[in-house]
């Protein structure tokens, strides 16, 4: 029992530098979405793109154009990891709601209650990821 235990908590653990769920990066959203419809859009598996060792899917074949023209642009920051667990030194995974465009970036959160927290200093929480991401980033 306790291995069967061990294997499910290591597949909840991620090394990868993208939040992956079983539908995909960041649950299976459009990341241009967010930019575009300023509202999170679930991607259609017939719009796919591995990039990153992650697979992303787009709501429309314009979105997944404008992703691959330039990924670093509609990519959510840290990986869509949540901003505030990285704020806090480690990776969390978000919920596709819960989510802010700031200078032109996407930033996604654990749930909306950790985004007020996260808001709460957000300037602050977002130097202090900015550091912490590249010795997190390939850890679980």
């Amino acid at each position: 029992m306790s291995f069967f235990l061990f294997i499910s908590i290591a597949a909840l653990a991620q090394k990868s530098e993208v939040f992956n769920s079983p539908d995909g990066a960041i649950h299976g959203y459009d990341p241009v979405a967010y930019f575009k419809e300023s509202k999170p859009v679930k991607g259609d598996k017939k719009y796919s793109l591995s990039w990153n060792s992650a697979n992303w899917y787009f709501a429309s074949q314009q979105n997944l154009d404008a992703f691959k023209a330039n990924p670093g642009m509609y990519a959510p920051q840290y990986g869509g990891y949540c901003a505030y667990g990285l704020a806090n030194g480690h990776k969390a995974t978000t919920e596709p709601d819960a989510w802010l465009i700031s200078n032109g970036k996407l930033y996604l959160n654990y749930n909306k209650d950790v985004q007020v927290k996260w808001k709460e200093k957000q300037a602050e929480n977002i130097q202090t990821a900015d550091k912490i991401w590249p010795g997190i980033k390939d850890k679980e």
